[in-house]
C-alpha cells in the first residue's frame, strides 16, 4: 500500500492491523485508551467521528460482536486508511464508512452511541500537514458545534464517549452540561504515580445520571505498564 505523502506506518494488534499512510492522527495511546475504555448498553448503530485510521472503530468491532459500526471523517485520506484497514479485518461486514462533514452529514438515523477523539487544541500555530491540523485544532470542529450535533445524532438512552487533554477536556464537560448533557463516568489519567493527570476519559448522557468518577495510571514504578493499564487494553496490545 503506499500513500500520498509516500510514508506508510503500521501498527499490529491481536487480531488486526492499522497502516497509516495519509490519516492525520496515527495510532495513539489515548485512541487505544478511548477504544478500550468507552463502554455501551446498546451497540446497534455506534458511530466513530473522525475516524482517522479506523482504530477505534476496529476496537469496537472486536469488543461488540453484534456491534453495527458507522465511521466518518471529513478527509480523503483517512477515508483511504481506514477502507483499507476494515477491508483487511474480519469484521468488515459490520462497518460502514463513510466520507463528509459530521455537522451536515445526513445520517439516516440516529445511534445507540458515539465515540470520538476529537481535536482539541484551541489556539496557537496549526500543524503545517493539513490532514495533521484537522485531526489536532479545533478551527477544523469547534466543540459547541460537535456536541450539539451528537446531541441531535444520539439516542436518547445512548451515551457519547471522549478523551481529551485534562485543561480541553475539563472545558469540553462545562460547555456539554451548559447544552443538557449528564456525565455518566469519568476517568482521570496520569501518566504515573507521581505524575499529575494528564487526560480525561468521559461519557455523556442525555438523561439525568450519578457520575461514576474512575482513576488510571498509565505507567508502574518500575517503569512498565501498570496493572490497570493491561486489565484495560490487554486484548489488543500484542505484548500485553
Amino acid at each position: 500500500m503506499t500513500s500520498r505523502t509516500g510514508k506508510i506506518k503500521s501498527f499490529a494488534f491481536k487480531q488486526f492491523k492499522i497502516h497509516s499512510g495519509g490519516a492525520g492522527m496515527p495510532v495513539s495511546t489515548d485512541g487505544v485508551m478511548l477504544g478500550a475504555w468507552a463502554t455501551f448498553q446498546h451497540t446497534d448503530p455506534i458511530l466513530d467521528i473522525g475516524v482517522g485510521t479506523g482504530l477505534l472503530t476496529l476496537m469496537l468491532a472486536q469488543r461488540y460482536p453484534d456491534g453495527v459500526i458507522h465511521a466518518i471523517d471529513i478527509e480523503d485520506s483517512a477515508i483511504e486508511d481506514t477502507n483499507n484497514n476494515v477491508a483487511h479485518s474480519q469484521w468488515q461486514n459490520r462497518i460502514h464508512v463513510f466520507k463528509g462533514d459530521i455537522l451536515s452529514h445526513n445520517f439516516e438515523h440516529t445511534f445507540s452511541g458515539i465515540i470520538c477523539n476529537p481535536p482539541y487544541f484551541n489556539s496557537g500555530e496549526q500543524a503545517t500537514l493539513k490532514q495533521r491540523a484537522t485531526a489536532r485544532h479545533t478551527s477544523s470542529l469547534d466543540h459547541r458545534d460537535l456536541l450539539s450535533r451528537c446531541y441531535r445524532l444520539l439516542n436518547n438512552d445512548g451515551e457519547a464517549s471522549f478523551i481529551l487533554p485534562l485543561t480541553e477536556g475539563e472545558h469540553f464537560i462545562k460547555i456539554a452540561q451548559s447544552e443538557g448533557w449528564f456525565i455518566g463516568r469519568r476517568c482521570l489519567v496520569r501518566p504515573t504515580l507521581a505524575k499529575p493527570v494528564n487526560r480525561i476519559l468521559f461519557t455523556l448522557r442525555k438523561q439525568q445520571t450519578t457520575t461514576i468518577e474512575e482513576q488510571l495510571v498509565i505507567h508502574s514504578p518500575n517503569g512498565g505498564y501498570s496493572d490497570a493499564f493491561i486489565q484495560l487494553t490487554g486484548d489488543f496490545y500484542l505484548k500485553m
